[in-house]
Formats: C-alpha cells, structure tokens, sequence
C-alpha cells in the first residue's frame, strides 16, 4: 500500500518542479517564405535577418540558426499561503471571480539568448503551468533582439566588448531604468532578474538607476529590454567604433594562424 500524504502535497512538488518538465519534441514544418529559406539553407546567418529588415515569426528560425541558445524563467510571481509565503515563484498567479467560482490564470516569463549579442523575452499566459511556460518560451524567440555592446573601461588599450558603450535610459508604466557602462571586473550591478537577462546578452559588466514601482517585475523586465532597444538607436561615428570598441551582434572569431 503507498503511503498517504499530506494534503497540498503533490501540488507543491508539481509547482516546484514546473521548471524540469520538458517540452514535446515536434518537427519543425515552415508556414512562412523567411521559414523555408532558412530551412532550404538560404540564409544561414542570424544577422542577414536582421540587416535585411526580416520579421520572425516562427520558433523555429532562431532554433536552427543558433543552436546553441540558452533559455531561463525569471521569477516575476509571489508564492502566497501560510507556509512559503512571499518567496519568488516563476509563474504569477490571477484569479478572477465569477458566478461559478474563480478562474486561476498563471502568467510566465521567459528569456533566451545566446551569450553573445542575442537575447529575447517572452510572455505566456494560461490556465496551467505548463502551457504557459511553453508560450513564453516561444515568444521569446519572436522577440529576439540584436545587443550593441562595447567597452566600458576607461583604461588605454581596453578593446572587450564587455559593457555597453553608452548610457542608455529605457521606461515601462512607472518604472525608469538607467543603464551605463562599469570597468572590467565590476560586475552585473542591477536587480537580479535583469541581471539574467544582460549576462545572456553577453554583457558582463554594468551600472544602473531605477525608479518608480520596481517591484512590479513584468515592468521592470520591458523597461529593461526598452533600454537595450535603444542601444541600437543611437548612430556612432566610424572613429568612435574601434575607440569603444562597439560589436553589434555576435563578436566574429579570431582564426589563429598556426605557424609551422
């Protein structure tokens, strides 16, 4: 006979282990003309999208042209309840009351990038846990953006991209966030979440200023992104980009020359 558990207990174990279910295995089938290039082996670069103006509007183009994509859920909800209450969860909770009772949904957000000039965020919304995550997971390579970074350091001779090369300020509702360019080695000085978010950037290095309701985190998260959009706005002189060193996009690979 198994034994009995306590009640509530199976729904703690489901909502803690949200994060390991894996998604179904499907094959990927374009619908789009930008889909069947990328698949017929057309366009084998991320950038050619984005020179040319291309939207996205499948999953499966960032899959296939960055393979190597890594993805995470930030902690935009609270848990509630007697035990465990306040901690941060992955899935914010709504309930809405009506006649027949109340109607739970669980909002998800999810970012992606690659750790070297690509990220994107994602929202997902349902009934269930699941079906949410995969939703954001999606959307977030639909928002895939391309990061302009540059050298923060003040110091002669410093060319890593390590920071961004400018300051840069970005807004959602209340919230104001200020990002500007730290020295090597100071670090992600930001909120933990947006810190996920920049080291997927590829930025390993910055300062920041926020304002207004912060503890909003969906909020912060797009006056984050809104900030990072603007980095690409800006035009830099031909003889700023190599004082800077600005990359936009991912850093090109150095071959080494192997000398007999």
């Amino acid at each position: 006979m198994a034994e009995h558990e306590l009640p509530g207990a199976e729904d703690l174990s489901v909502a803690k282990q949200i994060e390991s279910v894996p998604a179904p295995e499907r094959t990927w089938k374009p619908k789009t003309a930008l889909g069947r290039m990328v698949q017929e082996g057309v366009i084998t670069d991320i950038d050619e999208i984005f020179n040319k103006g291309y939207q996205i509007m499948e999953a499966g183009i960032v899959d296939q042209l960055l393979p190597n994509m890594e993805e995470d859920l930030l902690l935009i909800g609270q848990a509630k309840g007697k035990f465990g209450g306040g901690q941060r969860r992955i899935f914010k909770q709504t309930q809405k009351k009506t006649k027949e009772g109340n109607k739970i949904h669980f909002k998800v957000c999810a970012v992606v990038g690659n750790r070297n000039g690509y990220v994107g965020i994602g929202m997902g919304k349902s009934k269930e846990t699941v079906p949410a995550r995969d939703k954001a997971k999606r959307a977030a390579r639909l928002n895939l953006i391309r990061i302009r970074r540059g050298c923060g350091s003040w110091e002669a001779g410093a060319t890593e991209p390590n920071s961004i090369p400018f300051a840069v300020e970005g807004r959602c509702g209340s919230v104001r966030i200020k990002l500007m360019p730290a020295p090597q080695g100071k670090g992600l000085c930001i909120e933990k979440e947006c810190a996920k978010i920049l080291a997927l950037a590829g930025i390993k290095d910055i300062w920041s200023k926020t304002s207004g309701q912060t503890g909003t985190k969906p909020n912060l998260i797009s006056a984050l992104m809104d900030a990072l959009k603007k980095l690409t706005e800006v035009k830099v002189q031909p003889q700023h980009i190599g004082k800077l060193a600005v990359v936009e996009g991912k850093m090109k690979e150095t071959e080494e020359k192997v000398v007999a």
